[in-house]
């Protein structure tokens, strides 16, 4: 029995499939990434995580211990942001902020034991979801996929760089 896809979905299906089947891929690329957001979001409430949440957990999973302004470039948002979030993970025990002793200047964000378990649970997760958003994509699909993603994203740092009078990389 196949599932009822929601009206906004179908909206949104239709707009490309009909509507505009050859508009930027920017647009493309956020509604997929609107998808991937809401279906993760609606599997981390049941942990009481938000998704902003998320985003900084993920990165202090792989690199404990940043400033918070190294927390704000490397999840693309504002300082202020990252302020907020991490006031909040504070007050819930995800994590806890030091100075350290040779630079009393910054403060250092780090997982506590409780942030560090979240990972057991969370990351699954969103394993589920890109399960869900590539069933019925085959592997060289998904293998040119990531190739094409990975190289956008490479033309638009290149160009950022460019813009903003740095050498590109290599």
């Amino acid at each position: 029995m196949a599932t009822k896809i929601p009206g906004n979905t179908q909206s949104i299906l239709k707009h490309w499939h009909e509507s505009v089947p050859d508009d930027r891929l920017a647009h493309l690329v956020r509604d997929a990434g609107r998808a991937f957001n809401k279906r993760l979001q609606v599997r981390l409430q049941k942990y009481n995580v938000s998704f902003g949440h998320w985003t900084f957990l993920r990165i202090l999973w792989t690199s404990d211990g940043l400033t918070q302004k190294e927390l704000s470039d490397l999840a693309g948002v504002m300082e202020p942001t990252t302020f907020s979030a991490i006031q909040a993970m504070e007050a819930l025990g995800y994590v806890v902020r030091k100075q350290k002793p040779e630079n009393r200047k910054n403060m250092y964000v780090h997982l506590t034991p409780k942030g560090k378990a979240l990972k057991k649970a969370l990351v699954p997760l969103a394993v589920d979801v890109n399960h869900v958003a590539v069933h019925g994509v085959s592997q060289a699909e998904l293998l040119t996929t990531r190739k094409v993603l990975l190289k956008v994203i490479e033309n638009l740092a290149q160009e950022e760089a460019q813009m903003d009078g740095r050498p590109s990389a290599p």
